[in-house]
């Protein structure tokens, strides 16, 4: 039965999340104890369905500690806050934030099309200080953290939230940079992505999830996509491995320049 306690957790502000096996449930609140004082938690979530729906909620329990779920998590000097409990918050995708955070510059526009609470939008802001960030979120809940961390992190000058589908609400031949920060679907809003861009040049940052086996092909299609719609000529730039997902499935980003 010990065997079957788990050995991988995350730990988002001072709320612990971690994935019991069924068997375990009857011995979820002695467990949950036990990771609130190793991981120095005041709450601990079980993770018992992923994470659902087209606003992507984790589906969690709380096994041990207070029902109130709201924190607030500190990453190389951005502070996140959130309710792990409503939002999914990634570690795993630490790496890319950090990317994020010194990829742009002073002169540029970026329209952040899936800002969520501000994963990639944040870290940009407060350290490469772009001209100007257009975050779009439609999960309003996502939306009004996004608005709070905005506050919180001193980039109001910077970064404006805009409510809404992006498809409708993200603005045209505006952008130096698109960060297309969603991977299920991604190409339906590809299009919306080639609209937000300058003069349709510039870069996208497009996030899929795929079979390890077919990341060429995937590239190749990406490219031709672009160049069918814009008449231009798009090559990747760069790629970056995100996290593995399951066996021979991996998140990637690919960094598309568009002349």
């Amino acid at each position: 039965m010990i065997s079957k306690i788990p050995d991988k957790w995350e730990k988002i502000g001072d709320i612990g999340i971690i994935k019991l096996d069924p068997e375990l449930n009857r011995y979820s609140k002695i467990i949950g104890k036990y990771y609130s004082e190793i991981l120095g938690c005041k709450t601990i979530l079980n993770d018992i369905g992923g994470i659902k729906g087209t606003y992507r909620k984790p589906i969690t329990k709380v096994i041990f500690g207070s029902n109130k779920t709201e924190t607030i998590h500190k990453e190389n000097q951005i502070r996140f806050k959130l309710d792990p409990k409503k939002i999914m918050f990634s570690s795993g995708n630490m790496d890319e934030r950090l990317r994020m955070a010194t990829i742009s510059n002073i002169k540029e526009v970026v329209v952040d099309m899936f800002a969520g609470i501000g994963y990639f939008t944040l870290p940009m802001a407060v350290y490469s200080r772009p001209k100007k960030i257009f975050a779009c979120e439609v999960n309003p809940i996502s939306y009004d953290y996004l608005c709070e961390n905005i506050i919180l992190n001193n980039v109001t000058d910077i970064v404006e939230p805009l409510k809404g589908d992006n498809r409708l609400v993200a603005p045209k031949n505006v952008a130096d940079r698109v960060i297309l920060g969603y991977f299920e679907n991604t190409s339906k809003f590809l299009k919306t992505a080639l609209d937000c861009l300058k003069g349709y040049k510039g870069i996208i940052h497009y996030h899929v999830k795929i079979s390890d086996k077919d990341l060429q092909k995937k590239q190749l299609k990406i490219v031709k996509q672009i160049n069918e719609k814009d008449n231009g000529s798009a090559n990747i730039i760069n790629k970056q491995h995100i996290k593995s997902y399951a066996p021979g499935i991996s998140h990637y980003v690919f960094d598309i320049g568009i002349d």
